[in-house]
């Protein structure tokens, strides 16, 4: 595609670099954000910046936040000895969006993928065996996706945790093989928590 501004190519490039993003979306946008307010366009840009440069990840679940510990972990009402295991911040957000869930989490940022590169000393599985250790842990759920790299993840933790004595379940397969938590209704989610089975049952 040829472009009149090389300043428009720099922000088409910049918008199509975003995960599921073409060309032609990135086009789109630049564009528009060329028709908005100037105010607009630098409240855009800061919030951006700022999160880059802001961002914090709790360093007991390492969920993204605005502060050292996040609101999650600090609140006193839920259910501190409930940690349910996920890949990503988003996972968090999909399962808190039903309602149902009053636990705690551990984020993995990822799961092991030897394809990728990711082995189990690139994810934060220590310090969930840490937050056992320390006590108060009465059960985890492991609710990763149904991939075969979620599969392998979940069997490493639970070899890993297994001689520790809590209640290791997972969520119930109500969610198909193969599928991510985020792009599960919310329905079919809570349920699949609500009806969690023990992992070494599976």
């Amino acid at each position: 595609m040829a472009y009149s501004s090389k300043l428009l190519e720099q922000a088409v490039e910049q918008f199509n670099s975003l995960p599921g993003i073409g060309k032609k979306s990135a086009l789109r946008m630049a564009l528009f954000m060329l028709k908005q307010p100037m105010e607009n366009v630098e409240k855009f840009a800061s919030s951006i910046l700022s999160l880059s440069k802001n961002i914090c990840h709790c360093p007991q679940c390492n969920m993204i936040a605005d502060s050292p510990l996040c609101p999650l972990c600090s609140d006193s009402r839920r259910n501190h000895s409930l940690i349910c295991v996920v890949e990503s911040a988003r996972d968090v957000l999909s399962i808190e969006n039903t309602g149902k869930y009053n636990g705690l989490y551990h984020v993995l940022e990822g799961i092991i993928s030897p394809m990728d590169g990711v082995g189990p000393s690139d994810l934060p599985i220590k310090e969930l065996e840490d937050r056992i250790v320390q006590g108060g842990v009465d059960e985890v759920i492991l609710a990763l996706s149904t991939s075969m790299e979620g599969e392998t993840t979940s069997l490493f933790i639970y070899n890993r945790i297994k001689k520790y004595n809590i209640q290791v379940t997972t969520i119930a397969r109500g969610i198909a093989f193969g599928d991510d938590l985020e792009y599960t209704d919310e329905l079919s989610l809570a349920k699949s928590i609500e009806n969690r089975q023990p992992f070494k049952n599976l």
